[in-house]
This record gives structure tokens, sequence and C-alpha cells, in this order.
């Protein structure tokens, strides 16, 4: 199964309106492969809320598809442009941890990927990876990690 890119809001919303959260996860819990990317990547965590997309639709609730434990925020970057005043995506994720410390946020950057296989996760790419946790320095990680 491949889930691709798009409005983080949009997919859940029609997946939740079209019943296909169910089928799913109980597809990919009987071995069916996952490839979510962007807001697939999201879709597949427990919630929505590592999202950077706006949300255009409500989709009554942020529960996910919990394939995989953690969250995700794709495309991440710390970069901030010149003349940029505001936030770092660092910033909105430690916001994020300050309402749901219990949360673990993978900053997966552009062009890096998680590899799910029997139980262990194992991360791949060519740029350092982030993982953020309430109270706790980012950890960067490299190619190889796995969780």
């Amino acid at each position: 199964m491949i889930v691709g890119g798009g409005n983080t809001f949009q997919l859940l919303k029609q997946c939740r309106e079209r019943g296909l959260l169910a089928p799913i996860t109980d597809v990919v819990k009987r071995g069916a492969l996952y490839i979510g990317w962007s807001a697939g990547a999201n879709l597949a965590c427990p919630t929505i809320r590592t999202t950077n997309d706006m949300p255009i639709v409500d989709p009554q609730g942020f529960d996910a598809l919990n394939l995989f434990p953690l969250q995700i925020n794709p495309h991440f970057t710390n970069a901030l442009p010149e003349g940029h005043k505001g936030e770092t995506r660092e910033q909105r994720i430690r916001e994020l941890l300050v309402v749901a410390p219990e949360l673990t946020i993978i900053g997966l950057p552009e062009g890096n990927w998680i590899t799910v296989s029997k139980g262990h996760a194992t991360l791949g790419g060519p740029n350092t990876t982030y993982v953020f946790k309430a109270g706790e320095e980012a950890v960067p990680l490299e190619a190889g990690h796995r969780f």
C-alpha cells in the first residue's frame, strides 16, 4: 500500500469518511507493506499532530493509523530563512511537547526514511534526523540507527 503526500488533514478526513482506517490497519498488521511519505508518513503515526499542513478541513480528530509508535515530523528542517520572523520547526515541536510531554517526535528531513521490519525500525538517508522528547535536548541520529 502506497500513501503519498498532500494535505494531512484532508487525507485523514477522507480515510475516516470512507471507513478506511480500520481496514488499512488490519491489512498492514497482517503483513501488507505500507509505504507512506509526507502526509502518508503522518497517517502512519498514532496521531497527525506533527504534520506541517494547514488545517483546511476538520478530520474529526487527530488519531491516525498508529502503525508506527512515534510521531514523525516529515520534511524537518531547522533552517531559518533570512528575514523570517517566525518560529523554527524545532520551536513548534517544543510547543507540542509542552502540552503532550508523553510524545516522542522524530524530525525526519527530506531524503531520509524509516524502514520497519519484524518490529524494528531502522533509519536511512543522507541527512541527520533528530529525536525530540519533552525536557531533553534534541538527539541527532544518523543512517543505520535502530529504534
